[in-house]
Order: structure tokens, then C-alpha cells, then sequence
């Protein structure tokens, strides 16, 4: 497992969901929402250099079947916007097939109910994405996903 803290992102069309976890690379924990649009890459690129991170990891919402409809889409021109500001090779793609799901049905089971399940469900996705992807690397002793190439 390589050693240092990495962002996980839920990108959405309204909120950015934000995870990171501790310099070991054991636990994900959430950071915080980001409003999508204008600035949400220039928070995200703060939230790298303030925490120190060596690589962002971008949720690629695929089907079931594993094709990538508008959304996926979307998060990889995200990702390749994100790269183009990060150190190169820092941006990767990870597979969040039902992070969104395993997340609401989480903060269901706790008792976090409407608006504020709403608030912080974007950050819920972005833990539970982060954590399989920590989970993938420790188990195969490579880093998840692929990498991500800024946008030309």
C-alpha cells in the first residue's frame, strides 16, 4: 500500500461529494460538498495541496453492465479538467458502480432522513467510493483505476 492521503470525488450535476483518508491509507472519512459549476475544480485543487494528497480519485458511474452512459461522461471530463491542475498521473478513475446506493442505504439505516440526507450523501458516496478503492489496492498491491490524462 502506498503510503499518503488521497481525496475520493463523487461528481454530480448539482454537488461534488468529497472523502479523504488518513496518510496510511486505511480509512476513508468525508471532507465535505462541493457546488458544481464555477470554482468546483479550483476548490478541489485547494483541498489537494491543503491535505497534502498524492492522487484524487474521480468516481466513473457506469451501468450495471459496465457501459458508460452521459454521466461517466461527464465525470471523465471532470477528471481530465481536475488533471490538467494536479501533479500529472494524480488523477484517477475508479468504478463507483452503487456507491450512491450503498451510501443513502447507510445513512438510512442511521436515521439521517430529507434535507439532510441530501446534504451529506454527495460526501457519503465519495467515502464509500474512496474506501473501494483503497480496499482494491490493498488487496492487489496496485493502485485502482486508471489514470487520468488532462484534456487537451
Amino acid at each position: 500500500m502506498r503510503p499518503g492521503v488521497r481525496l475520493g470525488v463523487d461528481v454530480g450535476s448539482v454537488r461534488v461529494g468529497v472523502a479523504r483518508c488518513d496518510p496510511g491509507g486505511i480509512l476513508a472519512t468525508p471532507l465535505e460538498t462541493v457546488r458544481s459549476g464555477r470554482g468546483d475544480v479550483d476548490r478541489l485543487v485547494a483541498l489537494a495541496a491543503e491535505h497534502e494528497a498524492i492522487e484524487v480519485v474521480v468516481g466513473l458511474p457506469t451501468s450495471l453492465s459496465g457501459r458508460e452512459g452521459p454521466a461517466a461522461q461527464a465525470a471523465r471530463a471532470f477528471a481530465a479538467r481536475l488533471a490538467g491542475r494536479l501533479p500529472q498521473g494524480s488523477v484517477r478513475l475508479y468504478d463507483e458502480r452503487l456507491t450512491t446506493v450503498t451510501a443513502e442505504s447507510g445513512l438510512r439505516a442511521g436515521g439521517v432522513r430529507g434535507k439532510a440526507r441530501r446534504a451529506v450523501v454527495d460526501q457519503a458516496a465519495a467515502t464509500v467510493l474512496l474506501q473501494a478503492a483503497l480496499d482494491a489496492e490493498r488487496l492487489t498491491g496496485n493502485p485502482p483505476g486508471e489514470i487520468v490524462r488532462e484534456s487537451s
